[in-house]
């Protein structure tokens, strides 16, 4: 199986409280297994809070809806050994 990498990675984003924000991570191969989103060091789920989905099988992106100040922090998305931060 191929080394998957990060080909264009997170960026930062101010928002406001109460909007959604996305962040997007485009990969080098389709399907990617070993993939984690997290939040302050601590992994997400995809739930009615937290929207994870994969885009033309490389474009992963995670979507926090109405953000609040504990959402303040680090956004990190890791794929194998590789990893990308906001």
């Amino acid at each position: 199986e191929p080394d998957v990498t990060i080909v264009s990675g997170l960026k930062d984003m101010v928002v406001s409280e109460g909007d959604d924000v996305t962040f997007c991570c485009q990969v080098s191969h389709e399907d990617a297994r070993d993939v984690e989103w997290k939040l302050q060091d601590v992994a997400l789920q995809n739930n009615e809070m937290n929207e994870i989905s994969v885009e033309k099988g490389k474009i992963h992106t995670l979507t926090l809806r109405k953000v609040t100040e504990q959402d303040i922090g680090t956004v990190a998305f890791r794929v194998g050994p590789h990893t990308s931060t906001a």
